[in-house]
């Protein structure tokens, strides 16, 4: 009886702190406009510049721009948000009072990332939605498999890593600008708004050893029209989990509740 009070007690906390989590997610502008309109303002910019046009088998362009936005959508609601919100309640003392309270800090971390791996899907199906009814966006049904998993997996991967990027974000204010200033030229040379044919071969070797390509990559297969079979994208998921292991190792070793200043 006692292993299962004990077992409820953390679920109970969990759940409450996804709650709390999402309440705050919900009530911050700057949040709902970078994880939410911020990639659905993207997508219609790019239809609206590139055109919308049938490609050789039928299929809408667009088709060929949702992975990545997708992509953008994940990891703006898990690192970039986690990096932003973290650093703000560790330099505001808020961490370091948390660390009082009955809360186990592993509870918190798990919340922080379910939180986030809610938010990802739910732009999942928003993403979805408005390139299939705005813009005839088609989904291979065999690869919803693949996309269901590369979506958990992103989320998962991109929050640990939100999570090791606050240990070298100094203040509250440096957040934004150190976050961006970094993911923003990724998403650039990852395949996120330019396709990887308009990039040069040696960009294209950079952008490989970073998490974001790979992710963009293992979501296309799932909405690209000249394929029947989905492959299981192997390579994409094996470099994201390298780079979760090395977050989760950077998270422990450095990661802090108190305020650095």
């Amino acid at each position: 009886m006692s292993t299962e009070r004990v077992r409820f007690s953390w679920l109970g906390k969990l759940q409450r702190q996804v709650g709390y989590d999402l309440l705050v997610f919900r009530r911050n502008s700057a949040s709902l406009f970078f994880t939410i309109a911020m990639p659905l303002m993207f997508l219609i910019i790019f239809i609206s510049l590139f055109g919308n046009g049938e490609l050789e088998n039928g299929a809408s362009v667009a088709t060929l721009y949702v992975p990545g936005i997708l992509a953008m959508a994940i990891i703006s609601s898990t690192m970039m948000n986690l990096a932003f919100i973290i650093t703000s309640r560790r330099e505001r003392g808020m961490l370091k009072r948390l660390r009082g309270t009955p809360l186990p800090p592993w509870v918190f971390v798990l919340a922080e990332g379910l939180t986030g791996a809610v938010v990802a899907s739910f732009m999942t199906v928003v993403i979805v939605a408005v390139g299939r009814i705005l813009f005839g966006v088609s989904l291979n049904l065999t690869g919803v498999p693949t996309l269901l998993i590369s979506v958990v997996l992103g989320a998962v991967v991109f929050s640990i890593l939100g999570l090791a990027f606050t240990t070298v974000i100094s203040s509250e204010e440096a957040a934004p600008a150190i976050t961006n200033g970094v993911m923003l030229p990724l998403f650039f040379i990852s395949d996120v708004y330019i396709q990887g044919d308009s990039v040069p071969g040696w960009v294209q070797s950079i952008a490989n050893l970073f998490p974001v390509r790979h992710l963009a990559h293992a979501l296309q297969d799932s909405f690209n029209p000249f394929v029947t079979e989905t492959s299981w994208p192997w390579t994409h998921w094996l470099v994201l989990v390298l780079w979760g292991a090395f977050g989760t190792l950077v998270t422990v070793r450095f990661f802090r509740w108190t305020p650095r200043r």
